[in-house]
Order: structure tokens, then sequence, then C-alpha cells
């Protein structure tokens, strides 16, 4: 196995890794900011208080977007073991 072909499979690992990470991390971002402006009109300064509705909105999004996250990871995996004597044999 050669250089090129670790660096590929690295690469194409991150970019799955940032897919199936961008719905959560987006959700959780702005439901962040709207209670963090919730907090500033309202002047709570309660630094907890932003917790209990990214848990509950990050599990939403894992309800909604769990079957895609686990397909992606699936054919990614199958992808990989299909290859493997590709990878050897270089």
């Amino acid at each position: 196995m050669n250089a090129d072909v670790v660096v590929d499979i690295i690469t194409n690992a991150l970019v799955l890794v940032i897919k199936l990470s961008a719905p959560m991390l987006l959700v959780s971002l702005v439901i962040g900011l709207v209670i963090s402006i919730l907090q500033t009109v309202t002047s709570i300064q309660e630094q907890t208080l932003t917790f209990v509705p990214k848990l509950i909105a990050i599990f939403l999004v894992l309800i909604l977007f769990g079957s895609w996250m686990i397909t992606s990871l699936r054919d990614y995996t199958i992808e990989l073991f299909d290859n493997f004597r590709f990878y050897i044999n270089n």
C-alpha cells in the first residue's frame, strides 16, 4: 500500500466524519445562538440553560438523520472491505 492510497482513505474518512457530524453541529450552533440571544434580552445569566435544549435537539437530529448516518457509514465500510485486496497488493 503506497502513501497515495493511505491519504485517499484518510481523506474519504475525514470527509465522511464532517458530513455525518454537520447536522448535529449546525443544530447545536443554532440552538446555542438562539438561547444566548434570549439570555441577553432577558438578562438571565444561567450557563446551564443551553444544555437541555441542545441535548433534546441533538436527539431529534439523530432520530431524523440516524438512518442516513448509519447507511453512509455502512457504505463506506463495505467499500473499504471490498477494496481490501487492492490495498494489500499495492
